[in-house]
């Protein structure tokens, strides 16, 4: 396997100076513009070809534009795109029903982006401690983890604890209690009667894949329970077959209160989100209470159709889990002296740069030279997270590239 990867070329650099002229600067990408993909890879602008090893964020776990996807996208869109939820459409009923009979929650409520789906339950979970719970009126309190990663919005980033992503936006919006990613302990000594919910990621991807202690979700779980808190589970990037399972706290053996999903629910092609509960919970929503002009649109709900099957029907989370545990075990083996520590569950993957060494920027830039696209998070670790589609032969010719960048010196 071969790449001809040069310098950054005049057609690239003029479509990034567009961006950076004409966007607000909330990003800082790799130098490298996409126009095309397929499956696993994808091509730039000048025709090369690189290995994806990122998948948009989990977004694309059935790999780029995955034909049957593609196909139901097209069908649809020769048909019908939007009616707002004004009215009922022939895809949203199916498409509910589908992701309800998957996940095994009674009730779904579609959004578009993920953050919209974190909104929405914690606007449920509020609800749910004033009308079912009893907590008095505007004192309910929502756990939540250090180092989470939840969204954008200006309430999701009030209970981050990241400086970059709050810092200036204020004022926060209170109810919120922070805890220990990890700690069972802290938890439970966080709960008070005002307690409605504990908002959790099974494993923390974009604060560096972190992979909590086992048994870490099911002692959270049986705390949950004890003390009538709903235990919220945000699988945004952790679900639909990314970490070996269908969803990550599976690992576990446990059943959340309240499930989020987003990003793989449509393969890519489309924003489509959705908040998923049973009865006791979703029965806090009334008509006018909540709403999404896009939500539940029959576009998006016939491609989320598509795409969960296909996750299915191709058994992307076993695959997920057998090439995750093959690949982490061979990075592990390589002992690369820059390296501080492996962590990785299905195929989510963190490769942790020790600090003497550097941050993991320029390993990245350097596998982009190479013809594979990972991205560092939180400074210091490369995360591998490519479509579940990738082949093992694919996965193989990264092992050797990643060799020798993680020999190189920065």
């Amino acid at each position: 396997m071969t790449t001809n990867q040069t310098l950054t070329s005049e057609e690239t650099e003029r479509h990034i100076g567009v961006v950076d002229e004409y966007s607000a600067h909330n990003y800082h990408p790799l130098p490298i513009v996409i126009n095309r993909g397929e499956g696993a890879w994808v091509w730039d602008v000048d025709g090369k070809k690189y290995l994806d090893c990122l998948a948009a964020y989990s977004a694309v776990n059935q790999g780029h534009l995955h034909p049957r996807i593609a196909d139901a996208a097209r069908k649809q869109l020769e048909t019908l795109t939007l009616t707002s939820r004004a009215f009922h459409n022939d895809q949203m009923g199916p498409f509910v029903k589908e992701l309800c009979e998957l996940t095994g929650y009674q009730k779904a409520l579609p959004m578009n982006t993920g953050a919209e789906a974190v909104e929405t339950a914690i606007k449920a979970v509020r609800r749910w401690g004033y009308r079912i719970k009893g907590i008095p009126s505007d004192q309910a309190e929502i756990i939540v983890c250090s180092n989470n990663f939840h969204g954008r919005t200006t309430t999701i980033v009030s209970f981050s604890s990241d400086p970059g992503s709050s810092a200036d936006f204020g004022p926060a919006t209170p109810g919120f209690v922070v805890v220990p990613y990890g700690d069972a302990a802290a938890l439970e000594a966080a709960i008070t009667p005002n307690t409605a919910g504990f908002l959790v990621e099974p494993i923390q991807g974009e604060g560096g894949v972190i992979i909590p202690t086992d048994g870490y979700l099911a002692a959270a779980s049986e705390i949950c329970k004890k003390n009538n808190v709903l235990l919220v589970a945000d699988e945004i990037q952790t679900g639909l077959g990314r970490t070996g399972k269908m969803f990550c706290f599976e690992w576990d053996n446990i059943r959340p209160d309240v499930l989020i999903v987003g990003k793989a629910l449509a393969g890519g092609f489309y924003p489509v989100s959705a908040m998923l509960s049973d009865n006791e919970v979703m029965g806090v929503f009334a008509p006018g209470d909540h709403g999404s002009t896009f939500g539940g649109n029959p576009l998006g709900a016939a491609i989320a159709r598509e795409a969960l099957k296909v996750i299915v029907d191709e058994g992307l989370p076993q695959r997920a889990n057998e090439l995750g545990s093959w690949f982490v075990s061979e990075v592990q083996a390589m002992n690369a002296d820059c390296v501080a520590e492996v962590r990785g569950r299905g195929l989510m993957i963190g490769i942790e740069i020790s600090t003497e060494a550097g941050v993991a920027r320029p390993y990245c830039e350097a596998l982009m030279e190479r013809g594979i696209l990972a991205k560092e998070t939180h400074e210091q670790v490369i995360r591998i997270a490519p479509p579940l589609v990738i082949s093992k032969e694919d996965l193989q010719w990264v092992l050797g590239e990643l060799r020798e960048v993680l020999a190189m010196s920065f």
